[in-house]
């Protein structure tokens, strides 16, 4: 799918715009701070989760705006098509922690976006991925899951809710109640098989697209899901580790073991060596290299490539390397935003690439 126009109110600092794309390729550029990565913040709402920032909900609405905002789109199967589906996404002052999602004019479930429109991007704070703490890497895995099922939101969700009840239980003086714990644990397991299963799958299936891309530019990445349990997470077995653990939980506040702990490794292909020992460069080409191998994934299994939103991708490469992206991605198909602080930037994008000019959130043809 490719969005034909986006429009934004009291997003961020854009007070009210319109955005008119033509093209698969589209870059948006000017200073820091102009509102570009708003703009692919935008769209990335258009697509279940939390967008790229993570943001809360009532964080997003312009300062000195009544409180709300809303996003909407165009979309259509071609570059330069009619436009025959809309998308929308909005908070109202009413309810300013409450998401409202519209799909064709209708209402529908934040899930329901992911049906229709899958959103991937990489961002300069992903450029750490590799060094922090396994929480950021199973959100980069659960966001690459989604592309693929759309309802492995709401069984993360579930799961986590289910998670802080029992937390609070396993603190109680008395134990909590044999009861609750069992209905909790009956949660967790159902819905931690199926986070596991789907990661699983997804990890499984991106090894093989990534070993299709070939060393270069962008990197081969190597994947590996580990945590608590190697073999994977089966409902029954999970109930049962759940229930037989809750003594040892109890003396820790927490729950020990789970989905909730795996971990995603990856390595460069040539060298071996673990992403996090890699350089700085070869990190991000790794991240590269995992976002083209993602892409192609979505179109083998769905028939249609996630939109791209690349921030700030060009700045820390070089010349031929940039170029070779650039090839790469229009060679692919599917519609790519990036944004760079410098039309030079992006010389090497196809002449018929829709350029946006960003400047105190206001966005122009460039």
């Amino acid at each position: 799918m490719y969005i034909r126009r986006l429009s934004l109110t009291d997003f961020r600092n854009h007070r009210d715009a319109a955005i008119a794309i033509d093209a698969a390729m589209v870059v948006l550029t000017g200073e820091n701070g102009a509102g570009k990565t708003n703009v692919l913040e935008a769209v990335s709402l258009l697509s279940p989760g939390r967008g790229l920032r993570r943001a809360a909900l009532p964080e997003i609405a312009r300062e000195g705006a009544s409180g709300g905002f809303a996003v909407a789109a165009r979309l259509a199967t071609t570059p330069q098509g009619e436009a025959d589906l809309a998308l929308g996404t909005a908070i109202e002052p009413s309810a300013p922690g409450r998401r409202k999602v519209s799909v064709n004019g209708a209402s529908a479930p934040a899930a329901a976006l992911g049906e229709w429109l899958s959103v991937l991007w990489l961002t300069p704070a992903m450029d750490r991925l590799f060094v922090e703490g396994p929480g950021a890497r199973r959100r980069f895995l659960d966001r690459l899951v989604l592309a693929l099922y759309p309802g492995h939101g709401a069984h993360a969700t579930r799961y986590e809710a289910a998670m802080r009840a029992r937390n609070r239980l396993l603190t109680e003086e008395r134990g909590g109640d044999a009861g609750w714990f069992d209905a909790l644990e009956d949660a967790m397991a159902t819905h931690g098989a199926a986070i596991d299963a789907a990661r699983r799958d997804l990890v499984a299936a991106l090894a093989d697209a990534a070993n299709e891309v070939a060393d270069g530019p962008f990197a081969r990445p190597v994947l590996a899901l580990t945590g608590d349990s190697e073999a994977g997470w089966e409902s029954e077995a999970l109930r049962r580790l759940l229930a037989t653990s809750r003594r040892r939980d109890a003396r820790a506040g927490r729950t020990l073991a789970g989905p909730h702990r795996d971990d995603l490794q990856v390595s460069h292909g040539s060298s071996g060596q673990a992403a996090a020992k890699c350089s700085t460069g070869e990190q991000k080409a790794l991240l590269l290299g995992l976002v083209l191998a993602h892409g192609d994934l979505i179109a083998g299994r769905r028939g249609q490539r996630p939109i791209l939103l690349l921030d700030e991708v060009a700045a820390h490469l070089d010349p031929l390397r940039r170029a070779a992206l650039f090839a790469r991605l229009e060679s692919d198909g599917g519609q790519v935003w990036m944004t760079g602080t410098e039309p030079t930037l992006f010389a090497a994008v196809s002449e018929n690439a829709t350029r946006l000019r960003v400047a105190g959130g206001i966005v122009s043809r460039s």
